[in-house]
């Protein structure tokens, strides 16, 4: 058996003497993995960096085997390696998808979406909503996504401010009442409202962070969140600080 797609690298790890296992998300394929003969040689290793755009060719005898991939570079990410909130954002960014995503299952629209994220790479300003955008997105194509579209208690859709931590529906400020303190943030930005500070941004990736850790997670076995996530949060913190 045998394909041909395209996607990024999310992690390598060594197999034998001189091959590695790399894993990739693809663009039909979902997240796929396959040996890499020769992958540690100096020709290979640049290839296979996180994130690395690549053009794969799988082969198997069978379908559940691991199997072999042949890998051609199309676009090396390795600039962001000099900028440690884009490096940060990369590692996120694969780490989340190698936890998350469930093995060769398509997931053609989140691949595209995560491609486009790759590509803004080291574009600061633009990078952190466009990756409040793309967590949203992760949550949505997991069976995760959150319902903003008016209050969950009055059906109101004037002054949503609040997301409820169970149901992750939106909650106006008129049906929080007095479980206003229990609730998660809804930043304007995350209904695509007013003009996107990082603050609110920060707010936003905070209720998008408890539902991959306190929903998503548990189902998958009550791993908790790779600790990359935690580390772009704590440099985007700093960011913001600095300014």
């Amino acid at each position: 058996m045998d394909w041909r797609d395209q996607g990024f690298v999310l992690s390598t790890r060594k197999h034998g003497e001189t091959s590695v296992i790399l894993e990739a998300f693809t663009e039909t394929h979902g997240r796929h993995a396959g040996i890499v003969r020769g992958g540690i040689s100096r020709k290979m290793t640049p290839i296979l960096q996180p994130g690395g755009q690549v053009d794969l060719t799988w082969r198997a005898r069978l379908s559940d085997h691991i199997g072999t991939f042949t890998v051609e570079p199309l676009r090396a990410r390795t600039a962001v390696l000099s900028d440690r909130f884009a490096l940060a954002g990369l590692n996120a960014v694969t780490a989340l998808l190698s936890f998350c995503l469930p093995d060769r299952e398509p997931h053609t629209a989140l691949y595209l979406q995560s491609r486009q994220l790759l590509d803004l790479l080291g574009q600061n300003d633009l990078w952190p909503l466009a990756y409040l955008r793309w967590e949203m997105a992760l949550l949505s194509a997991l069976g995760y996504g959150l319902d903003l579209s008016e209050c969950a208690v009055t059906g109101s859709t004037e002054n949503l401010i609040y997301v409820s931590p169970k149901s992750g529906r939106a909650v106006s400020a008129q049906g929080a009442g007095d479980w206003a303190d229990r609730l998660l943030p809804l930043p304007p930005v995350l209904l695509g409202q007013g003009e996107a500070p990082d603050v609110e941004i920060q707010q936003g990736l905070i209720t998008t962070g408890y539902f991959l850790s306190e929903k998503l997670a548990p189902d998958l076995g009550h791993r908790p969140l790779p600790e990359a996530r935690a580390r772009f949060m704590d440099r985007f913190d700093r960011q913001i600080r600095s300014r």
